[in-house]
């Protein structure tokens, strides 16, 4: 196995997420489970956005490069985890826990309350996942604005089973 950093995104990354995106789309189909709206790319600008907000990183492997990354931004809640994706052939090897611990040290510093993400609830690598990180369920009376319409744009795609979880800092 070769070495993997995680770093701070480069413009010259920008092309190779989506296919990083589309492999760990891959994931929901092998357990069964495919994305109802097929999961499509990123638009360039929401990659563009956090690249120039210093909110990307990537998990770049010496003999490959980028086979993973972590998207988020700041909201009124504090850090939003927009999306956190790993090759699949790189999976379990935690690039996403290190990814996430990247985030988080991230917010920490900026002086952030918390991290918020919205998951989906029973899928393993999901909300179990965060769930070992320390993030805890929101009750739907305690999801901010903002989560809320997450969930509902999720939920309009045809996201189900979706829940927002929070790591106060």
């Amino acid at each position: 196995m070769s070495e993997v950093v995680i770093r701070a995104a480069r413009a010259s990354d920008i092309p190779r997420l989506a296919a990083i995106e589309t492999s760990a789309a891959d994931t929901f189909v092998a357990y069964g489970r495919p994305l109802a709206d097929g999961s499509p790319p990123s638009p360039t600008e929401e990659w563009d956005a956090a690249l120039v907000a210093g909110l990307l990183w990537v998990a770049d492997d010496a003999k490959c490069g980028p086979v993973g990354f972590l998207r988020a931004e700041v909201t009124a809640d504090g850090l939003y985890i927009d999306e956190v994706d790993v090759r699949l052939e790189h999976q379990r090897q935690g690039l996403g826990r290190r990814l996430m611990r990247t985030a988080i040290a991230a917010a920490k510093a900026r002086r952030l309350p918390a991290v918020t993400l919205t998951t989906f609830r029973d899928i393993p690598w999901n909300a179990p996942f965060y769930a070992s990180i320390g993030f805890r369920e929101l009750e739907p009376a305690k999801t901010s604005a903002f989560l809320a319409e997450r969930l509902a744009n999720q939920a309009a795609r045809g996201l189900e089973d979706r829940c927002a979880m929070r790591l106060p800092l």
